[in-house]
């Protein structure tokens, strides 16, 4: 069992390709889990965000997974398999466990630091577990990445230095709005649950670009939707309109967002009817996980008309994008989308995450690196320590039961004095070797100490049933 990671991000693609490799949520359980059927692919899961789409897997064996995951992508995706290859990145074993380390700190976003990449982990934790794409290996890898991003953002200044993608969208958003009193940001008069996301960023942090007295417009109401949600109230706008397809959704966010501050005024409005209130608000923010787009350049122009003295400013954090880009086209509107926010990261120093901060933050992930590697290592050696233990036992047995059989005339005390005496020899000559090739599995050709040992013994550690432990069957058991 081996790890995999494939996947393009915003390191190795251009936001063209990223918007066609993202994938809705029920199609990616579908890909998921069509994956898994294939006899490359033990277990599976997806993180899928606004900067990447990857796909982790446990696999026997390298080259026919890295073909069966390309193929499918390219059949669910529409983007051919030379044009993937061109732009995807591929890691493997302990590569692949550093990489996905990495991408949970925030080390590998497009804003290093940010702390929202938790949440969308969890969540591919958990689209995985239920469509019954994980098993024992990804989910002990991706607690232990969950574990990674919370050290790094905990033990270092990374928290502090580095904002979320929200955050530096509506900075970058809010070089085209009024200019606001830079004394004003919502203070939270209660608790405001926003979703797995929002309970891994701080919401104490400084707001850089206040809204004060601005109205806005939030399209989803999802994790990112209402972690936008949040940090608008939080940054002193007067109203904010949520609009989802699903409504009890859209009122339970303004709900929240109503009983968190008091000095912001919330409301649901129809999905259907958004571009009908584009006219009443001074921003939106849209994160809808929509395949299309939802408002179209004419359903814009119709709304709101000639808006030059007062500015209407997108913001589009969906992949792939929520807004038609032909809205730049209109007088007094603008459209800030995943692109412009590259484009702004390269300009500037975005994240203030300092050199010392990104040096602690790799060396926490060598080091649990390193540790997971260690375990992973202990447990490809235990199969072969078991067999042996077990080829111990029924040659102890067998003797035994000869020794028992030569000696019928011995009392019953004196048979399991024997039996015990037996046992304790074959248990301590083997206690020191058992232990050692564990040891010694941890560290550089490990692995041919276990080799040795099935050479020596004859060991065939996929016969006794006591190898059979939780979690070590193969994928199309696990399956079944």
């Amino acid at each position: 069992m081996s790890v995999l990671a494939l996947g393009v991000s915003h390191r190795s693609a251009p936001v063209a390709l990223l918007e066609r490799v993202a994938l809705s949520g029920e199609t990616r359980l579908k890909l998921m889990t069509e994956m898994t059927a294939t006899s490359a692919v033990n277990e599976v899961m997806m993180v899928s965000t606004c900067n990447r789409t990857e796909v982790y897997a446990d696999v026997d064996q390298f080259h026919p997974a890295v073909a069966a995951i390309c193929d499918l992508l390219s059949q669910y995706t529409g983007v051919s398999q030379d044009e993937l290859t061109r732009h995807c990145y591929v890691h493997y074993e302990e590569r692949a466990v550093q990489h996905l380390f990495s991408v949970t700190c925030g080390l590998d976003s497009m804003v290093v630091g940010e702390g929202q990449i938790l949440g969308q982990v969890r969540n591919a934790l958990k689209d995985a577990q239920y469509v019954g794409t994980l098993g024992r290996v990804l989910n002990d890898l991706g607690q232990r990445a969950l574990r990674v991003g919370k050290r790094a953002h905990t033990e270092t200044r990374l928290d502090r230095a580095g904002a979320d993608m929200v955050s530096f969208g509506l900075s970058v958003a809010g070089r085209h709005l009024p200019t606001a009193a830079a004394s004003a940001t919502a203070t939270p008069s209660a608790a405001c649950p926003v979703g797995d996301v929002a309970e891994e960023v701080s919401a104490a942090l400084p707001d850089p670009q206040p809204l004060t007295g601005l109205r806005v417009m939030v399209l989803g109401a999802g994790s990112m939707s209402a972690l936008s949600a949040n940090t608008i109230a939080r940054r002193g706008a007067s109203t904010v309109l949520v609009a989802n397809r699903t409504p009890e959704r859209a009122e339970r966010l303004a709900e929240c967002l109503a009983e968190g501050y008091d000095s912001v005024h919330s409301r649901a409005v129809p999905f259907e009817e958004a571009a009908a209130h584009l006219d009443e608000v001074d921003l939106v923010v849209s994160c809808t996980g929509a395949q299309g787009v939802v408002l179209t350049a004419e359903q814009v122009a119709a709304a709101v008309g000639d808006r030059t003295s007062r500015p209407l400013v997108f913001l589009d954090l969906a992949l792939p994008h929520d807004i038609d880009k032909a809205v730049r086209d209109l007088p007094g509107v603008y459209l800030v989308g995943i692109e412009d926010l590259r484009s702004a990261v390269a300009e500037e120093d975005a994240t203030g995450v300092q050199a010392a901060d990104l040096t602690a933050v790799r060396e926490i992930v060598a080091e649990e690196v390193a540790e997971y590697q260690a375990v992973r290592s202990a447990e490809r050696v235990a199969p072969t320590v078991v067999a042996l233990r077990s080829k111990a036992r029924s040659v102890m047995e067998s003797e035994l039961e000869r020794l028992h059989g030569r000696l019928p005339d011995i009392d019953d005390r004196t048979r399991a004095e024997i039996t015990r005496t037996v046992r304790r020899v074959v248990d301590k000559l083997l206690h020191q070797p058992t232990v050692r090739v564990k040891q010694l599995a941890t560290g550089p050709g490990g692995a041919a100490y276990a080799e040795a040992l099935r050479e020596l013994f004859d060991l065939d550690p996929a016969i006794p049933d006591a190898v059979v432990t939780p979690g070590a069957a193969s994928g199309e058991e696990r399956r079944r």
